[in-house]
């Protein structure tokens, strides 16, 4: 199809892969959320809080 970057069969690009966890009704929105969830949670042990010296 002409303007299309993508061919058939090439894969998804990166932004086919954000438009997922932008959209609230593909499950990937649901896992884009709980990683956001578990990096913001300071009672998580993979928290990671900013240690820079000033």
């Amino acid at each position: 199809m002409k303007g299309d970057s993508m061919a058939k069969g090439e894969g998804r690009s990166a932004n086919d892969d954000r438009s997922d966890s932008m959209n609230p009704n593909n499950p990937a929105y649901q896992d884009s959320e709980d990683n956001r969830s578990d990096q913001l949670n300071p009672n998580n042990p993979e928290y990671k809080e900013d240690d820079e010296e000033d």
